[in-house]
This record gives structure tokens, sequence and C-alpha cells, in this order.
């Protein structure tokens, strides 16, 4: 297959910074459009991968998978968008198309579904690279339709942090009059807040920091509950339908499990691994709670949750980076040193 040579930014190894790279993309085929990467936003995951948190990452490894560009090509057989149409990719470029999960839309859950980055491209058998990059190739059917009158770098981060968040509030049913928390005030946790109120839900804030008050309200939060105060944690027993828990780390969620309603779900959705202290199974078996898990949403689904960003004229809160600034933005966000998401201006990999 014939490919082309593009600027990027990546890493070739755990321990070493991100920095310019030349990669190869393939050159479109009937069915995929190419776009110009105008904006990417920076997820933890991309920080993740890079340095092999996770164990798995192939190298050379070029992250980025919230990706709003303007479409430059399509092959012959497109139908979906056309060449000046600004579209955006999230975290998926392929999956199998036959299995149930993609029949029933729910292609995060294909058991061959590929990643932005760091999966396989099945045309050129290597891994795929992600959005730090001046263009992308993508088939058509994970290219998404943009509404136009949305900041498009605020839309960025909603490809994966926007979506993360809002499979879980569709799937269990928020909508006018249900009683939602979030846990954690970050990139995921602040689209949390926003798209429940949007649903006009009740919405709590879960905090350690009583300094964060102000802005969760800002963002649509009802109230904040200081999780460290057993007084506050007291009056919120038995409260909530649906808990979205953002925090991306090794935390106790015990506590949350006892703030739900009879039927109440606690979801996780930041921290994969094993639960650290061990979960005490007596609150869900006296109140049929549950704790559940979600990932992203579905290429439908994404493009109902940009087509009610647009209706609702949401975005994220973000600060806009050159990509020569990443290896920084990467300190910055384990120092949890950004409201709310780091967004980077690709036209300034052309310098």
């Amino acid at each position: 297959m014939e490919t082309k040579q593009v600027k990027a930014f990546g890493t070739d190894a755990s321990d070493y910074a991100l920095g310019a790279m030349d990669i190869k993309r393939r050159l479109a085929t009937p069915k995929d459009i190419e776009l110009e990467i105008l904006y990417c936003g920076v997820c933890h995951s991309d920080l993740h991968f890079a340095r092999n948190d996770w164990g798995f990452t192939v190298y050379p490894v070029v992250p980025g998978h919230e990706i709003v560009g303007r479409v430059t090509q399509t092959g012959n057989g497109v139908t979906k968008h056309k060449v000046g149409d600004i579209v955006a990719v999230g975290c998926l470029v392929d999956s199998c198309r036959s299995c149930n999960n993609c029949k029933a839309d729910l292609e995060q859950y294909c058991p061959e579904w590929v990643g932005t980055y760091g999966g396989q491209d099945k045309h050129l058998q290597q891994p795929t690279f992600g959005g730090y990059s001046e263009s992308i190739v993508v088939d058509e059917h994970f290219v998404l339709s943009v509404p136009d009158n949305l900041d498009l770098a605020g839309v960025a981060p909603v490809l994966c942090a926007g979506i993360t968040t809002w499979s879980p509030l569709r799937h269990w049913n928020v909508s006018e009059g249900s009683k939602v928390a979030v846990v954690g005030l970050g990139g995921l946790g602040h689209m949390a807040i926003k798209l429940a109120h949007a649903l006009k839900a009740e919405v709590t804030l879960f905090s350690r920091s009583p300094e964060k008050i102000e802005d969760a309200k800002r963002l649509g939060a009802d109230h904040v509950v200081i999780s460290t105060d057993e007084s506050q944690m007291k009056d919120v027993q038995g409260k909530f339908d649906v808990i979205i828990d953002t925090v991306p780390y090794a935390h106790d969620i015990n506590p949350y499990v006892g703030t739900l309603n009879v039927n109440g779900t606690l979801v996780l959705v930041g921290y994969l691994g094993p639960l650290d202290p061990m979960l005490n199974s007596v609150p869900m078996i006296m109140g049929r709670r549950k704790v559940a898990g979600s990932l992203i949403g579905g290429i439908a689904e994404t493009q109902e949750l940009l087509d009610f960003c647009g209706a609702h004229n949401i975005t994220s809160d973000i600060e806009v980076i050159n990509i020569q600034e990443i290896n920084e933005a990467y300190e910055r966000m384990l120092k949890s040193d950004v409201h709310y998401r780091f967004v980077i201006d690709m036209g300034s990999l052309k310098n």
C-alpha cells in the first residue's frame, strides 16, 4: 500500500521525552477520509501510554485521541463528509464491524477494536499513530461531525473526557430529576458535571478540597460534599441514583457506596486496576446497589454527544498549548496543574 511521510510528535522509549519525528500514513482508500489536524486534546492515557505505565506500549508511539480537524481528501466511496468539513476523531479508528457489539453500535467493546494510537493498522500492519501529528487517515465510519457553533479547541476533549462520562449517564438513564454525584473534579469530572447539569439532573460533587466549591457550582453542580467530612457524608447516605467516579488512581470507594439509593449504581470511569482497600459488599447487598465500569462510547453515541453539546453549547474548559510544550504539560498533569484539559494547537507543529 502506498504511504506518505508526515510530521508528528512522539517517543521511541518510555524514558525519552516526546519530540519531533516523521511517521508513515497510508494514502486514502475508497472509504477513507484524510484530515488536517487542527487541535488535539491531551489525555492522561497519552502520558501513561508514552511512558509504558501499563506495560504494553509498542514504540515508536505518537499519542493523541481527541482530534479535531479539516477534511483534505476523501476516497471515492466516501458519503459522509466532503473536503473542507470540520470533523473529529476520538479513541477508535477501526473495529470488526460484524460482532454483536459492533452491530449494537458498541464498537468500544468489540474484541477487535483498534485504538487511534497503539492499535494495529490493518492496512499497513504497523501500530496506529495518534493525533500529535499534522494529519491522519481514518475510515469514514469513525469520523464524526462537529457542530459549527462550538469552539473547536474546546471540542477536542469531548472526544474522550466527554464521551467517557456521557456514556454512563445515558446508559443509566440520567434525566430530569435524577440525583447524580461526581467524584473528582478534573478533566473527566468537569465534563460529567456539565453534561449531567444539561440533562437537568440534580448534581453533587464529591471533593476533598473546599477550594473547589466555587468552580464546581460554576460548572453546574448544585451541591458540593467534602468527602473527608463525616457529617456531610452522613447527610447524603442513600441519596444518589448514579455516581460517576472519575478518580484516575486507586482509592477507597467504600464511603461512596453507602450514598447510593436502593438500586443505585457507582460507575468507575477513571481508574483501571485492583481496588485498594477492597470493596465491602455489605452495603451493596443491603441496598441492591451496584459498582460498575464504563469505557468511552460507540460512534453513534459519540455523535449523539457532539450534537447534544452543540444544542447546549458545551465544550471543555481548556488551556491551549503548542506541541513543543507537551513534555512540560505532562509534568503539570501529574500535579493536577490544569483547569481542566490541555489542548494542542497542531499548527505549532509546522514550526
